[in-house]
């Protein structure tokens, strides 16, 4: 008889242990995917952020120069304070992330070039970039070179890329786009900021998708 109650009593024991590991709370922490707005108080970036971090299991990182100018509600984001001619603390803004995403203005060709160098000494790999409409069109137009060098850049980064040509921006509260590949006849209109955000959560959603790919993107005509 004492053999069998000891026996129920390691039977239970077991039992309650087995639920109680299932039942602690999982750190989730490790499982997130973690993504990088480089520029993040921009226009476009905003309306970036506000529909990335919508998506379930985003970290989401934001970098600005000046963090007073991110318009966004940053609660559940990091916020970096940094100019990305800043090295140091830039590279320590790309480390552990997941996915960088690019939306600058300047001398695009120097801020790349930092960008993937810290991106390949970091490990990071996957990256998305806006450069502009326009940019194989010649002869070239002096205010569109800069995005063309962006471009140039990541295309030789030998990082997994995905580079998007918008059309003019737009404040319109809609998501209608069509996309166009690199060689292929630009076509459609200016696009809203809202359409270009939901592509880019499309690709942080699924990071394989268009990778390595150079996509015009417009609203249809």
């Amino acid at each position: 008889m004492k053999k069998l109650l000891l026996l129920f009593i390691t039977l239970m024991s077991l039992f309650s242990s087995d639920s109680n590991a299932q039942n602690k709370p999982i750190n989730t922490q490790k499982n997130m995917k973690k993504v990088l707005v480089i520029g993040a108080s921009g226009s476009l970036a905003k309306y970036v952020i506000d529909t990335v971090r919508n998506l379930p299991g985003v970290q989401l990182t934001l970098l600005a120069r000046n963090r007073k100018n991110i318009t966004n509600d940053t609660t559940n984001c990091t916020v970096v304070e940094a100019d990305v001619m800043d090295y140091a603390k830039l590279k320590n803004a790309v480390s552990g992330q997941d996915i960088v995403y690019i939306n600058l203005a300047g001398d695009l060709e120097a801020m790349a070039k930092n960008i993937v160098k810290a991106m390949q000494e970091t490990g990071v790999k996957r990256v998305i970039a806006i450069s502009s409409i326009g940019i194989y069109i010649t002869p070239l137009k002096p205010v569109l070179v800069p995005y063309r060098k962006l471009a140039d850049v990541i295309e030789s980064s030998g990082l997994d890329y995905t580079i998007l040509r918008p059309e003019w921006f737009t404040s319109a509260n809609e998501v209608d786009y069509v996309l166009t590949h690199k060689g292929e006849p630009e076509t459609g209109s200016a696009i809203s900021r809202k359409s270009i955000a939901a592509f880019v959560a499309k690709l942080v959603k699924d990071p394989d998708l268009y990778k390595n790919e150079n996509l015009g993107i417009s609203k249809p005509q």
